[in-house]
């Protein structure tokens, strides 16, 4: 177990190992929620695509997409991976372009 002290992307660079029990526990398990919250942001991200591909292809299953895409904001913002203001400013720009584009 490393204390990661870079903020380089991937986090390769380790400076030094914590020694108490419970810091190491702690690089451990910030080091699996940062995964689950960069596959969670990741799903959302390729979400919100799907639906903007929708709404620009002006697809049948537009609003299907959008619907979705909502929903994943919401339990994004529920779980914390996104602030709440951050989530509504994404839905608002969703339904803009939904709105213009029907």
């Amino acid at each position: 177990c490393a204390m990661i002290i870079s903020s380089k992307p991937m986090g390769k660079e380790v400076l030094r190992l914590p020694n108490i029990k419970s810091a190491k526990k702690r690089v451990k398990v910030i080091a699996t929620k940062t995964l689950q919250n960069r596959a969670a942001n990741s799903q959302l991200k390729t979400q919100i695509k799907k639906a903007n591909a929708a709404i620009d292809s002006n697809a049948d299953n537009k609003l299907a997409e959008v619907r979705i895409a909502m929903k994943k904001i919401d339990q994004a913002a529920a779980k914390g991976i996104i602030h709440k203001n951050n989530a509504a400013h994404k839905k608002a720009a969703l339904d803009k372009k939904l709105s213009v584009g029907a």
